[in-house]
């Protein structure tokens, strides 16, 4: 069965992030000033073959701690459904 899955993988909260301050400092600049911080990250779409869900999560999870993130400054979350 084919499923898909959402990955989003953002920098833990104790580590600094330098491009989502740029991005804040631009909203500012442009007449945004209530906003107030601004985290930037990464979003994956991931098609994978399983036989139940439960495979497929667990094969998502293998992706995300082989490759995807680093997991010294990374943190993720994802959802996974037929299709």
């Amino acid at each position: 069965m084919n499923y898909q899955a959402q990955v989003n993988v953002t920098l833990k909260k104790s580590v600094l992030d330098p491009q989502g301050k740029t991005v804040l400092h631009a909203l500012h600049s442009l007449g945004f000033e209530e906003t107030r911080d601004v985290r930037v990250g990464k979003y994956f779409e991931v098609k994978v073959e399983a036989s139940d869900v439960k495979k497929a999560e667990e094969k998502i999870r293998k992706m995300c701690e082989k490759l995807l993130i680093n997991p010294v400054i990374e943190q993720y979350s994802f959802k996974v459904s037929e299709g």
